[in-house]
């Protein structure tokens, strides 16, 4: 029967899908070879192709997101040499009086500030260098800290239109601007950071082990003395300040976060005496990898029709009643946001939401506001839910600080349901 066989590739997909999952998961295989692997089986089994798989503007690689990191990770690249990681590291502990759990506070409003003025992706890159001096020299656990920050960029991302990729395809889909998201967003991201600094307090307090001979050697240190290369310096950031600038006004100049990072990476290698091969020492090849055959994986998803038909039946369960719809795709967009990263599935869900909105006049709008925080929010739950989840954990890798799969998602699960669960009365009380 014609049906049976587009029936049948789709049954595979989720098969070979789950099946890398569960390694990814259980880390039998390197998470790489895993999403490689299974990339290659999709490919294998016709659930995609090339087409579909690399140049499709709906389920190919997102091209974007893969050199927005590769610009961004030669910039860091170049920058670490100049000691202004270590300066900032050097600051922060000073600020924190070399308390654990100030330091944390510290820099996880950092991140979250930072991540809705840039992007969560581009801010981890940027604090993740600044975390290990800073642990280091507190004599810290790294780990906690790491996985605190990526929670915060996550929260503090969805805040802005440019804060988290999902929010860019979102504003472009139903026509709202940066300040719609700072008037109906940034609010609940202020309560929200709030609840997740009480969170932390619980959750990370076996890593607030407070060393007053290394809090005193911290104290005594003078930021300025660690910086080694000011010429350096000075040419990284006034780059970095150029890139930061672009990101801001991107709907003035539209230029794309990818190409942005690409030029400034490429000036920055051009005006300094660094080397190309010194320059992309630090780039996480791996992750960038690893990265491309996840979003090969979850392309053949939706070229099957899978992620369709569940966000589908999502959809029609609500029966045309906005508080259901509006609960629904915010806790059905953070339970699948856990799953596969929520840049595919915000992609394929905005034209069903599209769709749902005009039924309900002006406050069908809170059916974006759902999507929206359902699949930022949900980024935080599984270590693989969003892109800055994957880069942090790349990072601890390359520096001997690894992070497990499930010593990241057993935080992140708690994070997510208790922010996602927090949205529903606001959502409720101010639109419904």
């Amino acid at each position: 029967m014609p049906g049976e066989a587009p029936r049948l590739i789709a049954i595979l997909a989720v098969l070979i899908f789950v099946g890398a999952y569960i390694l990814i998961a259980t880390e039998r295989i390197h998470r790489t070879a895993a999403a490689l692997g299974g990339a290659g089986l999709m490919l294998l089994i016709h659930a995609t192709d090339a087409e579909s798989a690399f140049f499709a503007e709906e389920s190919a690689i997102d091209w974007n997101v893969i050199f927005l990191l590769l610009g961004m990770m030669v910039i860091v690249g170049v920058l670490k040499p100049t000691g202004v990681f270590e300066y900032l590291a050097i600051w922060a502990a000073r600020r924190a009086k070399g308390r654990p759990f100030r330091l944390m506070v510290l820099l996880s409003v950092i991140t979250a500030v930072a991540s809705a003025l840039l992007d969560n992706v581009t801010t981890v890159l940027l604090i993740a260098p600044v975390t290990f001096v800073v642990c280091e020299r507190l004599a810290l656990p790294v780990a906690p800290y790491l996985i605190a920050e990526v929670f915060a960029s996550n929260i503090g991302g969805t805040a802005t239109l440019v804060g988290d990729p999902p929010n860019i395809i979102i504003a472009s889909r139903a026509g709202l601007t940066f300040n719609d998201f700072l008037i109906h967003l940034a609010p609940l991201v202020v309560i929200l950071m709030i609840i997740f600094i009480g969170m932390c307090r619980v959750m990370f307090r076996h890593a607030f082990r407070y060393d007053p001979e290394r809090a005193a050697e911290v104290m005594r240190l003078e930021p300025r003395d660690a910086i080694r290369d000011r010429r350096l310096l000075v040419q990284g950031l006034t780059v970095l300040a150029l890139v930061i600038a672009a990101f801001v006004l991107h709907p003035v100049l539209h230029y794309e976060p990818s190409v942005v990072a690409l030029l400034g990476a490429g000036l920055l290698v051009a005006i300094s005496k660094i080397t190309a091969a010194e320059a992309i020492r630090e780039v996480e090849w791996p992750t960038l990898v690893f990265f491309m055959g996840l979003f090969v994986m979850v392309g053949a998803l939706v070229n099957t029709g899978v992620i369709g038909a569940v966000s589908q039946a999502a959809a029609d369960a609500t029966e045309g009643r906005l508080g259901l719809a509006a609960m629904v795709l915010l806790f059905g967009s953070g339970a699948l946001s856990a799953i596969v990263d929520n840049i595919p599935y915000v992609a394929t869900m905005s034209p069903i939401v599209a769709e749902l909105v005009p039924a309900h006049g002006d406050a069908g709008q809170s059916l974006w506001w759902a999507l929206a925080l359902g699949a930022d929010l949900g980024g935080n739950a599984t270590a693989i839910g969003a892109s800055a989840n994957v880069v942090i954990l790349g990072i601890a890798e390359r520096n001997n600080a690894r992070i497990s799969f499930w010593q990241f998602t057993r935080y992140g699960l708690v994070v997510a349901a208790v922010t996602i669960a927090a949205c529903a009365p606001y959502l409720w009380l101010r639109y419904l």
